[in-house]
Formats: structure tokens, C-alpha cells, sequence
């Protein structure tokens, strides 16, 4: 019995692990934490109402992922992503995902095609509802799985690793005035114009969704972020 209960709460702490990690990316999707700003594990514990240890192994996760840096004795710094990086990430996306998506025009059955209608209504729908996290998460599939019909596994893993580089954040105004719909519809256009056939269109709709991606970003890193309540977790 003792196995079984040290296994137990080892699964608990995992849980709650990931419920913290869960909760920073929100935060950090909300433009509630601030790229540049240093923030430290109990100042967070102290917020989302939980010991510093779950938060401090959160943020190594997300350090992982390139969404904060370690700053020694301080705590953890969210990682600045500038005008630059982000036209850089944009041009090297449109590089792979542009041609890649016209190749797998030719290459995908159309039943293939068809299972990713339900991830591109997910997108939409969690940008009508302002959910930033559904979205962001959708999207990640959306785009992962369709390069993957391609047959490439690292070019997949190259724009996974470009996708958490050009994180989005603060962008909960804009989802608030609807902007982030629009670019939403377009997976259900570009799913529409492979499904055609048309390599030409579809290539021409991933370049300007991309484009259209972009202008987001700017967009978000311009949005004033107002005060707003302590997170708990499990809020939405």
C-alpha cells in the first residue's frame, strides 16, 4: 500500500504541475506576465494560491519551451521576442509551409483532408469565444498535422520549434473585438481550395494567412493590458 500511495501523490504533484503550467500560459497569452519582466515562483505560488514548488517546476517547463529563461537568485524572465525575430520566423514559415502545403495538395486523399475540418471549426470557434488557449492550441494541431501529411517528420519539429519561438501574446483585446476570427475562417478556406485541388490557391492562402498572422502579432504587442484579477486555478 505504500507504493501505491507515494504513486498516488507523485501523480497529484504532476497534476497540479501541469495545472500551474497551464494557468502561466494563459497568463502569458493574456498579457497578464509581461515579456522582460522577471517573475518569481513564490510571488506566483502566492498568486494562484499554491506552494512555490509546483509553480517553480511549471516554469522549468515552460523555460523548455522557450516561453521564459531562468535569471539566477530572481526568478524567471519571460522571453522578449522582437520585430525582428518575428519577421525572421515569418519569412522561414512561409519558406517551408508555403510549398509544403502545395505538395501535400497533391499528395492527401480527400479523407485525410476532411478529418482536419473539425480542428479548423475548433479554431473558430474558440476565437468567437475568446478562448485564446483552445485557440492557440488548435491551431498548433491544425497546421502540425497537415505539414505532417507531407511524410516529413523534421520539417514538422522545424515549424513546431518556429511556432513556440513567435509565441502570441497579449492578445486578449483582440479577440475580444473579434479580430482573430477572420484568420480563424481561413483553415476552413484553405482545407476548401485543397480539397479542390488547387495547389496555386492553396499556396497563395497559406502565404496570406501567414501574412495575416503577422499583422496579429504587431497588433497584439501593441494592445494596452489592463490590471486585471488574480488568477486562480482552474479560472478561465
Amino acid at each position: 500500500m505504500g507504493d501505491l500511495t507515494q504513486r498516488s501523490l507523485i501523480t497529484a504533484q504532476e497534476r497540479l504541475r501541469d495545472q500551474v503550467a497551464h494557468a502561466l500560459r494563459a497568463a502569458l497569452i493574456a498579457g497578464e506576465l509581461r515579456p522582460g519582466n522577471v517573475y518569481s515562483a513564490p510571488g506566483l505560488a502566492a498568486d494562484f494560491g499554491v506552494s512555490a514548488t509546483p509553480v517553480r517546476e511549471a516554469m522549468l517547463d515552460l523555460a523548455r519551451e522557450g516561453l521564459v529563461e531562468p535569471v539566477r537568485n530572481k526568478g524567471f524572465r519571460i522571453t522578449e521576442v522582437s520585430e525582428r525575430d518575428l519577421d525572421q520566423y515569418t519569412e522561414l514559415r512561409a519558406m517551408i509551409e508555403v510549398p509544403t502545403v502545395g505538395r501535400v495538395t497533391q499528395l492527401a486523399s480527400p479523407e485525410q483532408l476532411e478529418q482536419l475540418r473539425s480542428v479548423a471549426e475548433e479554431i473558430v470557434v474558440n476565437a468567437r469565444e475568446h478562448n485564446l488557449i483552445g485557440y492557440l492550441d488548435a491551431d498548433r494541431r491544425f497546421h502540425l498535422t497537415l505539414l505532417g501529411l507531407a511524410g516529413n517528420d523534421r520539417l514538422v519539429e522545424t515549424v513546431g520549434d518556429l511556432r513556440k519561438r513567435s509565441r502570441l501574446y497579449g492578445l486578449t483585446g483582440l479577440a475580444e473585438r473579434g479580430l482573430l476570427v477572420s484568420s480563424a475562417e481561413e483553415h476552413h478556406e484553405l482545407l476548401d481550395l485543397m480539397l479542390a485541388g488547387d495547389e496555386t490557391g492553396a499556396e497563395e492562402c497559406m502565404a496570406r494567412h501567414l501574412g495575416h498572422v503577422r499583422s496579429l502579432w504587431a497588433q497584439g504587442r501593441d494592445e494596452p493590458v489592463e490590471p486585471r484579477p488574480k488568477r486562480r486555478l482552474g479560472a478561465r
